[in-house]
């Protein structure tokens, strides 16, 4: 019941936050599952490792940032997320967030503030995506642990119309004291969890 508990913590840290230029370690592939790949690589100067998912699914670029600017509906995609919204809209490709994921008692629940920007091709060729977690620029909630540092990337191309490849990594250090192999033994779940979810929002 214990390791279940924190494979659900270790979850929040792969999918709550939606920086490319992560020093590039070496990949290697942990989960295959036809159309997803997810593989891990070590992070320099810490014991945690990070996630990256290369992945095809039908959509398009449009498709999927409108998918991902409906921030209130992250809950039914995003793995394990309670409820999110945005809180400052900076422009129509910029903007800050809440979201905060459920984790079962006796645990807290994470809370995080992200700051998300859109780099789109005026001729839909990609879509950068950068998330960063900016812990204070809200308060901290009480009763909630807020996470204070995660960072990830996205780079989406369109290698045929209808059709997105998509490059994602995601970095973090979820502190609170949890042990860096238990941490790197789930990492991989969310992500793979999210992304399945997220194809099946894009045919809506």
């Amino acid at each position: 019941m214990k390791q279940k508990h924190i494979a659900l913590l270790i979850v929040l840290f792969c999918t709550m936050t939606a920086v490319a230029g992560y020093g590039q370690g070496k990949w290697s592939l942990v989960r295959d599952n036809d159309w997803i790949k997810v593989y891990e690589s070590k992070m320099d100067n810490s014991s945690f490792k990070r996630i990256k998912v290369e992945c095809t699914m039908e959509g398009t670029l449009d498709k999927l940032m409108q998918v991902l600017n409906n921030v209130s509906n992250h809950k039914t995609w995003i793995y394990n997320t309670k409820h999110s919204y945005i809180i400052n809209r900076v422009s129509p490709t910029e903007y800050y967030y809440y979201t905060e994921t459920t984790l079962p008692w006796p645990m807290q629940n994470r809370d995080a503030v992200v700051h998300i920007k859109f780099t789109k091709d005026s001729e839909d060729r990609f879509l950068k995506i950068a998330a960063v977690g900016e812990p204070d620029f809200l308060p901290v909630v009480k009763g909630k642990v807020r996470v204070q540092r995660s960072a990830n990337s996205w780079m989406v191309t369109m290698p045929v119309p209808n059709m997105l490849n998509i490059v994602y990594i995601f970095e973090a250090d979820p502190g609170g004291g949890l042990p860096a192999w238990l941490v790197n033994a789930f990492m991989d779940k969310g992500p793979y969890e999210s992304f399945r979810k997220l194809a099946a929002q894009l045919k809506n």
